[in-house]
């Protein structure tokens, strides 16, 4: 063991005391919310610039203000504590302003994924039983769709958001600048009545099964883990400014970034969306000292031209997940930096890891009770003993992760209580005992002198959920658009490895109806683009005569996924989209050759 890794081990471990302070589980009856830390932060910076969006800056005082203008705004509309608002807009200080206005008010917000039309659009808005909802400009056309749904008949009040200013606020919507542009500024006196307790947010997942589901989320969690990011992973204050371009709908920037600053007054650089050729740039002219991100936005960055000074910057730490071990040296050699805080966690879950020791290729520890069982992907089942308990796996060996639910680590589940109770496994290894699911395959790795504490590292996701462009994409969501073609018999949908890719592309298997001997790919391309979004489109097809099963009538995915869409080994017939396009081809040798030697773009 050299010295100098038990110093620096040391020296990152100084900051346990005051994380374990930090991130202590208070009452929930406690008085407090992200709304009330935006006020506290405002009083103490109000001069210090709180974010910076497409040439716009705002101070911590005039984004508050922003805030209790629409609060003062959505109060005189009827907003009530316990309301839920739907809310849909892309990454923007409007978008800010609303999410702080509803909290203070005690609404719950419903994060809307800005890439939803239609059904799965209508889904999300009545599973949350929203009263109102908040959409921008940019997305007038998606929600003017589904407004008159029946399931959105609890949805009585529309409120735009202007944006570009190309399209005028419709006749069956309020424009809430208009109407807050007048309204008090000053805090609203709600604020000092939330609590803990209060659910703050809900975040969509796609989960394991059908449409996606409403996670829970208390001012608590959303606190405890802004206090992780801030304290024990991007170690901010209000010197740092903060890069934010991962979409605000999600958790990683959500509540690692934006919630990092609304705890300590850093400074948040916004993009609406990711772009790689101005990501250092901007990073230089705006001083980010701070990046959130995930693997694959790495991966393009290290695509980019490289130039002898892309070192030369002020980016010092970076804190997300999914950074590949094949990528996580090379990026930090090339780009200067010197601390990555990778975590692993979930937006419903109650376990989560961080990486605060900077150890390499690692998701880090966790103080939290959890156990990795053993786990038959293949069969897509835990593995139990004669008795029917779990069976833990050995130190090294991939495992399911299971994370203990109690008083301190609760688990706050869904909207729907059956899909709650699904991802709960009881009598785990005792009676009585409860466990979350996470769905997850995990391992202890070695990793040095960690103080005693098990370092783990992400393997995989099981069951039917696998990740594809950052997104967790849902086998039967996509199983059930694709066999609404009237071309399709069945369906198996999986997730296949893409070398130099990050996650898995989607592939489906494909059982065609009676009396259909050719896909028509025109059709069928033309049906999955205007059902799925780009990151959910299945990006191989294989056509079966029949799909394998299960003597249970389970559809066998094992083989599947091992053969993929190798023409070596499939003699069915294979077809592609290729990256940017959008109508399926036949998948030939030379293009399946620059899959494997990972130069087909994906």
């Amino acid at each position: 063991m050299r010295m100098t890794e038990v110093a620096t081990t040391l020296a990152e471990a100084r900051i346990l005391p005051g994380l374990a302070r930090e991130i202590k589980p208070r009452p929930l009856s406690t008085r407090d919310c992200f709304g009330a830390r935006v006020e506290a932060t405002a009083a103490r910076y109000p001069l210090h610039t709180a974010v910076i969006f497409e040439g716009r800056e705002l101070t911590w005082r005039e984004l508050n203000e922003y805030a209790n203008r629409y609060a003062s705004a959505l109060r005189g509309l009827g907003l009530m504590r316990g309301d839920t608002v739907s809310v849909m807009l892309e990454n923007r200080v409007e978008y800010l302003a609303a999410l702080i206005a509803l909290n203070k008010l005690g609404a719950k917000a419903a994060l809307l994924n800005t890439n939803l039309t239609g059904g799965p659009l209508i889904h999300c808005m009545s599973i949350t039983d929203s009263s109102m909802c908040i959409f921008g400009e940019e997305r007038l056309d998606a929600v003017n769709d589904v407004r008159e749904d029946p399931a959105l008949a609890s949805v009585a009040t529309y409120l735009f958001v202007p944006d570009a200013g190309e399209l005028a606020c419709p006749l069956w919507a309020a424009d809430l600048a208009e109407e807050s542009a007048d309204e008090d500024h000053e805090n609203p006196p709600e604020t000092g009545r939330m609590t803990l307790g209060d659910t703050a947010l809900y975040i969509f997942t796609s989960g394991t099964t059908g449409m996606p589901k409403a996670a829970v989320l208390s001012n608590r969690r959303y606190l405890m883990t802004a206090a992780l990011s801030y304290k024990a992973g991007l170690r901010c204050d209000e010197r740092d400014c903060i890069y934010l371009c991962l979409p605000l709908y999600h958790g990683t920037g959500l509540f690692l970034g934006v919630g990092a600053a609304f705890c300590t007054g850093a400074t948040m650089f916004i993009r609406r969306r990711f772009s790689a050729s101005n990501f250092l740039g901007e990073v230089r002219q705006h001083g980010a000292t701070c990046f959130i991100y995930i693997g694959e936005l790495c991966r393009y960055l290290l695509n980019t031209p490289a130039q002898a000074d892309d070192y030369k910057n002020p980016l010092g730490t970076m804190m997300g997940n999914g950074l590949r071990p094949d990528v996580w040296h090379e990026f930090k050699a090339r780009f200067g930096v010197r601390r990555v805080a990778e975590f692993y966690g979930s937006s419903e879950g109650n376990v989560g890891f961080l990486n605060f020791l900077n150890k390499d290729c690692t998701v880090g520890a966790t103080t939290l009770p959890v156990a990795l069982v053993k786990y038959d992907v293949d069969a897509d089942e835990i593995v139990r003993d004669a008795t029917g308990r779990c069976i833990k796996v050995a130190r090294g060996e991939p495992g399911l992760l299971l994370g203990k639910i109690t008083p301190v680590t609760a688990f706050e589940g869904y909207t729907s209580k059956e899909a709650t109770e699904k991802k709960i496994l009881r009598g785990a290894f005792k009676p009585g005992d409860a466990w979350f699911n996470t769905g997850d395959l995990m391992k202890i790795v070695d990793v040095g002198f960690t103080m005693g504490l098990p370092h783990y590292q992400f393997v995989d996701r099981v069951g039917d959920t696998f990740r594809w462009k950052s997104e967790n994409v849902s086998t039967n969501e996509v199983g059930e658009i694709i066999n609404a073609h009237p071309q399709i018999a069945f369906c198996n949908v999986y997730g296949v490895e893409v070398p130099k890719a990050d996650g898995r592309a989607g592939m489906a298997a494909l059982s065609l109806a009676e009396g259909v001997t050719q896909l028509d790919l025109a059709s069928f391309s033309a049906h999955i683009c205007a059902r799925l979004p780009a990151y959910a489109r299945p990006v191989f097809l294989r056509i079966q005569r029949e799909l394998d099963t299960t003597g249970t009538f389970k559809l066998v995915k094992g083989e599947l996924r091992s053969q993929a869409y190798d023409p070596e080994q499939v003699t069915d017939a294979l077809y592609v989209m290729k990256p940017g396009a959008s109508q399926y081809e036949a998948l030939d040798a030379e293009f399946a050759a620059r899959i494997r030697n990972g130069t087909a773009d994906f």
